[in-house]
């Protein structure tokens, strides 16, 4: 399994809260660019990150002068992270259940680079070797990507309780697996007593 930190772009450009939204579309233009990490203010402050959509949603949607609207009115903080250790299926899944389409790879306080769809799609291996992932290991990835939804985009906002229905979904198909391995484990010890019942030829067929 590719991991992020091997599709990450690894040459980020970042920009302040404090400059205007007018200074982030010029940067994004002139480095062809959708979107933009903003810096944290000190050792403390989580990243934050302002997009396309954000500017045309907030600002251009309302006619409002962007040379006067700051990054830190429209940005997104704190956004969602990437370790760098994350597998691609992860960062896939994570991206899929916040709507969000790239995120600041970080590991500590350093930031790595950004991973975007796009990356996923042009850098990584999921067409050639698709990697199914076991329901333990898929719970305990949602469990986690669930914690950090709700810490991103709030305990109480749709996405993070989209993502904890998405947890107890998959325990309750882990729990139907279960239950049906357990009843199939029973029928296989009966029919070890009883070869000739109908249920064990119906069942070795």
């Amino acid at each position: 399994m590719m991991k992020a930190e091997e599709i990450m772009t690894p040459n980020v450009v970042s920009i302040r809260g404090s400059a205007t939204v007018a200074d982030a579309v010029k940067l994004m233009k002139d480095k062809r660019l959708r979107g933009l990490i903003v810096e944290p203010r000190n050792e403390q402050d989580p990243y934050g990150m302002v997009t396309e959509t954000d500017i045309i949603y907030k600002v251009a949607a309302f006619g409002l002068d962007p040379k006067i609207v700051r990054v830190y009115e429209i940005m997104v903080k704190p956004c969602v992270i990437i370790n760098p250790e994350l597998g691609v299926e992860y960062v896939a899944r994570l991206f899929a259940q916040t709507h969000i389409r790239r995120a600041p790879v970080v590991q500590g306080k350093t930031l790595m680079g950004i991973v975007s769809v796009s990356d996923i799609l042009f850098k990584s291996d999921f067409v050639e070797n698709p990697k199914r992932l076991f329901i333990e290991d898929e719970i305990e990835i949602a469990r986690e990507d669930a914690r950090t939804i709700c810490m991103a985009r709030g305990s109480n906002s749709p996405e993070c309780a989209a993502a904890w229905d998405f947890v107890e979904n998959l325990q309750a198909g882990a729990d139907h697996q279960l239950v049906k391995k357990k009843e199939q484990n029973s029928l296989q010890s009966y029919c070890e007593d009883n070869p000739n019942a109908l249920e064990c030829r119906v069942y070795e067929d």
